[in-house]
């Protein structure tokens, strides 16, 4: 079996939390999980994890463990948005769901709302404090973000391009063009970047994407995306398995056209 080069992330939740799920989707092309702290309980959140190590122990596979931080957000309608007027970003949740995460041995911290270099410094001196420093992924959905990326992807370990967000804060026509900038910018800097949000939305109901959907993900992996993730496809989607299935088949089929594919990996 051919697998990717470049690296697929499932977000884990209801729809994926069952061991031979989560085996399922490792055995077809996840090499990481995405834990979002928005939603759940640690209780919920610690089984995700023990299935997900267990699972891949027994395949023999590296699969990385994502920990999103749900940042100063409030409930909408149409899901949670940044908190207008928030001066810090990190929250008491923050603070208590970080704790948990050390203790549970995840790989990598996902920052929500990142505004520049000195949050990444202080979510740092947070772990520090806590006794351990996890690599830093920071989502990039704020406008003041995009002001100040080259001092964020200089200072996180990693990047997220989170267009849910970020599409609430520039017009939406500018965000192939913004995601492209970014990927450049983090590949010349080599470090990975994450394109996310709604990659395949539609498969959260239907078993197969729309052809807008397989050109998203394609426009990714060919201007240089290190992974490209499922969010409510994965987590709450009737079909979590045909999503990734779907996302190892246009990755793949992309890479054919890409001469010296460079993959950060996470």
């Amino acid at each position: 079996m051919t697998i990717s080069k470049a690296q697929i992330i499932a977000t884990i939740g209801p729809a994926t939390k069952d061991r031979e799920m989560i085996k399922e989707i490792i055995q077809h092309g996840v090499d990481a999980v995405r834990l979002n702290f928005s939603w759940g309980t640690y209780e919920e959140h610690a089984g995700y994890i023990k299935n997900v190590k267990e699972c891949a122990k027994e395949l023999g596979k590296r699969v990385t463990i994502i920990q999103d931080l749900s940042g100063p957000r409030v409930q909408e309608k149409s899901g949670h948005e940044f908190k207008q007027g928030s001066v810090e970003i990190i929250t008491e949740k923050d603070l208590a769901d970080l704790k948990f995460g050390i203790e549970h041995n995840v790989d990598y911290v996902a920052m929500s709302y990142v505004g520049n270099a000195k949050d990444i410094l202080e979510l740092r001196n947070e772990m520090q404090n806590l006794g351990k420093i996890i690599p830093i992924i920071a989502k990039i959905e704020r406008k003041v973000a995009l002001e100040n990326i080259d001092e964020i992807i200089k200072t996180a370990d990693a990047i997220m391009i989170a267009r849910g967000d970020l599409g609430n804060e520039i017009p939406l026509e500018q965000i192939p063009f913004v995601e492209k900038d970014i990927i450049e910018k983090c590949k010349l800097a080599k470090k990975p970047v994450i394109v996310a949000t709604q990659m395949m939305l539609s498969m959260t109901e239907n078993t197969l994407p729309t052809r807008a959907e397989i050109t998203d993900i394609a426009y990714a992996i060919i201007s240089g995306a290190d992974a490209v993730m499922l969010s409510e496809e994965s987590a709450s989607g009737k079909h979590p398995l045909e999503a990734v299935e779907m996302m190892e088949r246009e990755i793949l089929e992309s890479e054919k056209h890409i001469k010296n594919i460079q993959i950060n990996s996470l």
